[in-house]
This record gives C-alpha cells, sequence and structure tokens, in this order.
C-alpha cells in the first residue's frame, strides 16, 4: 500500500514529554530531527490530548514522522480520531501514525469516568468504527496508517489483521521474537527499548522502579516467556526489560529486536530528571547508532 509513513530503522519514545513545557517540547522534537531520528512516538495518559500534540510536534518539523504510541481508544470516539488522523494526513502528508492502545482500568474508569471493556473486543469495535467514519473534506490519496499497541497474542493477531502492524512497549527480545511469529512476515512491528545510558547504582535503581510499574500488565506474558519469581524483579527480569550502560550495549540490545525480527526500534531514555529532555543522551547514541 501506498503513502506508508517511513518510520526509519531508529526512533525516540518521548515517554516523559507531557513533563515538558510547549517550548520545551518543540525544541525537543527540532532536535530529534536534526540528530537523523526516524520517528518520535509519544503516549497518551493524563497530559496534552493526543492529536492536539501531534499538531503542535509536526508544524514544529519538516521530516520527521510523528506517531502516537499509545493514543487511548477512550478519549475520543472513533468518529472524532478518524477526523483528526485525516485532517493531520491532509495536512502532514505521510508523516503522522496513528498508534491506539486500550489503556488502563484505572485510567479509563477512575479519570475518564468510562467502563473499561474486554480489551480485545472493544479494539475491534473501535477499528469497526473507524472504517466506517464519515469524513466530509476531500481524502487524502491513500488510506491513513494505524498500529496497535499491542503485547499479548490475541492483540499482536489483531494488529496483524486490521493494522499496519504491532507497537509493543517496553518487552524483552524473545518478545519481539514471538511477536514476529504471530504478526507474520509482512506485518510492521515497532518495539519501543527503555534504556539508562549509565552504570552506576542510580541506573540500577531506576530500571528496577519502571520494571516493578510495568510488571502487572505484563505478568502472564513474562512468565510464558520464561521469567521466573517475577515479584523479586532479579537482575535477569530487569535487564531484559531494560538495557543499561555504554553506548555499545544500548546499540548491541536494539540489534538484537532488530535480528530477531523488528523492523524499528524506538528508545525510551529513562534519566533520574525526567522534567528535563534528556538531549545529551539523544545526541550521544544517535552519533552511534545512525548512518
Amino acid at each position: 500500500m501506498s503513502g506508508r509513513p517511513s518510520l526509519g530503522r531508529i526512533g525516540i519514545w518521548a515517554g516523559d514529554i507531557d513533563n515538558y513545557s510547549a517550548t520545551e517540547v518543540r525544541r525537543a522534537v527540532t532536535e530529534i530531527e536534526d540528530l537523523g531520528y526516524g520517528t518520535l512516538w509519544f503516549p497518551e495518559a493524563t497530559g496534552r490530548e493526543a492529536m492536539a500534540q501531534a499538531g503542535m510536534l509536526l508544524s514544529a518539523t519538516r521530516r520527521i514522522t510523528v506517531a502516537t504510541g499509545t493514543a487511548s481508544i477512550y478519549a475520543r470516539d472513533a468518529v472524532s480520531t478518524a477526523a483528526a488522523q485525516r485532517t493531520l494526513e491532509e495536512a502532514f502528508p505521510g508523516r503522522f501514525l496513528l498508534g491506539l492502545g486500550v489503556s488502563h482500568p484505572a485510567l479509563v474508569e477512575d479519570v475518564r469516568g468510562h467502563r473499561f471493556g474486554p480489551p480485545l473486543a472493544a479494539m475491534r469495535d473501535y477499528l469497526d468504527a473507524l472504517d466506517n467514519a464519515p469524513f466530509g473534506p476531500p481524502a487524502p490519496p491513500a488510506a491513513p496508517h494505524r498500529v496497535l499497541a499491542a503485547l499479548g497474542p490475541g492483540m499482536l493477531k489483531l494488529a496483524g489483521r486490521r493494522a499496519w502492524g504491532a507497537h509493543p512497549l517496553g518487552m524483552p527480545v524473545q518478545h519481539t521474537k514471538h511477536a514476529r511469529t504471530l504478526l507474520g512476515p509482512h506485518a510492521l512491528l515497532a518495539v519501543t527499548q527503555l534504556a539508562i545510558l549509565d552504570l552506576d547504582r542510580t541506573a540500577a535503581d531506576l530500571a528496577r522502579t519502571h520494571v516493578a510499574a510495568a510488571l502487572p500488565n505484563r505478568r502472564v506474558l513474562l512468565h510464558d516467556l520464561g521469567f521466573q519469581d517475577l515479584d523479586a524483579l532479579n537482575d535477569e527480569l530487569v535487564d531484559a526489560l531494560v538495557v543499561r550502560g555504554t553506548i555499545d550495549d544500548i546499540a548491541h540490545r536494539v540489534h538484537q529486536h532488530l535480528d530477531v525480527g523488528a523492523d524499528h526500534v524506538s528508545l525510551h531514555l529513562l534519566t533520574t530528571t525526567p522534567h528535563v529532555p534528556p538531549l545529551r543522551q539523544w545526541r550521544a547514541l544517535a552519533a552511534n547508532l545512525l548512518p
């Protein structure tokens, strides 16, 4: 199919983007683009609205693809999402990628006031509504593309059938290999790798904190991949989910994902100062990972 955004092999997952001011966001995305990264991904939780933020990022740049890593299907009805996607595609052809996710029960029910439905059924219904949504202005030459934030086998298979592909976040290389098998050879597999460019004790504590936060909705999947005694947060588990160390260590993990079937790897750089864009780390990695 034509009109697919060009993601490049390496991108940035700006997981802390809602901690930055609008001015810092524009400076950060400009820096990421100038460094040569192919795609900027960002989440949606309780910060900026995803489509508005995408418009801000696209307006500040010229080339880079902007992707909503986890735009919540509970944040907008399907008609609004389809209209926003087509509007951004019309204004910035081939530079916007819609990534959809089912979010988490607490965010959906306690924050947004909706009822959290069975994830697969909810996503199927939402995709059906997207496909049937009306749109008044002239349509783009090709239907805009979408990916699903998918971890489990059911959502991965759905992503292979009903989307361009899948975007798993924060999973080990073993999961990437399994995801490729479930998706088949042609669907996009764009994974996000958590990374810390450091080896000191602070880095170890930071990695373990993030793994603990990520564990609840990954527990069964990690157990099925062979990880045991998950609550102990042992080094094997933490190192599998968060690569920490030198530039070479991070580069090696990126190539491991690519070697087992990933088409694209975005890096989420974890730091002890999440309110400050990690410009130093982005620059150092770009100098060694990008052509």
